[in-house]
C-alpha cells in the first residue's frame, strides 16, 4: 500500500489531473472532496474518453471538470484486507487501483502494481523456504 497517495479535488479542472497522471506516471488517481474523503477515482482510460467525447463534440477539455468524467462507482479496501481478495475484486471489476479507507478517511491505495509485487515476494518466499 502506498501512503498518502496523490489525489485530486472532486472540482479540479481535467488538464490538471492529466498533468499529474502524466508527470508521476500514474494509471489514475483518488478523487477526494474537501475534507479529504474518497469520492471516486479517475483513471487513464476516463481521461481519454472525456478528451475523445470532447473532440467529437468540437467541445475543449480544458472546459471539463474532474467530478464530469471520474468513476464514482468507488471500490475500497481496508488496512487489513488480505491481498488475495483485493486482488480478486481489482480483477473482477477491472479497476487498477483500490482507495484504502480506515474510518471513513483516505490513508493510502493499492494499485496493481503493488499487487504484483506483494505476489512475486510471497512466491520468492514460498519457493525459498527450506522444507523440513
Amino acid at each position: 500500500m502506498r501512503r498518502n497517495p496523490l489525489t485530486i479535488d472532486v472540482k479540479a479542472n481535467l488538464v490538471q489531473a492529466i498533468e499529474m497522471i502524466v508527470e508521476n506516471k500514474l494509471t489514475g488517481l483518488t478523487v477526494t472532496d474537501g475534507e479529504g474523503n474518497a469520492v471516486g477515482v479517475l483513471s487513464e482510460l476516463d481521461c481519454i474518453r472525456a478528451c475523445l467525447t470532447s473532440l467529437y463534440n468540437d467541445g475543449d477539455p480544458e472546459n471539463a471538470l474532474v467530478s464530469e468524467v471520474m468513476t464514482t462507482q468507488l471500490n475500497t479496501c481496508a488496512p487489513g484486507d488480505g491481498i488475495i481478495e483485493v486482488a480478486q475484486s481489482m480483477l473482477d471489476t477491472r479497476q487498477r487501483r483500490r482507495p484504502v479507507i480506515e474510518d471513513g478517511k483516505l490513508v493510502g491505495q493499492v494499485s496493481s502494481k503493488n499487487i504484483l509485487w506483494a505476489l512475486m515476494e510471497h512466491s520468492r518466499r514460498k519457493r525459498f523456504t527450506p522444507q523440513k
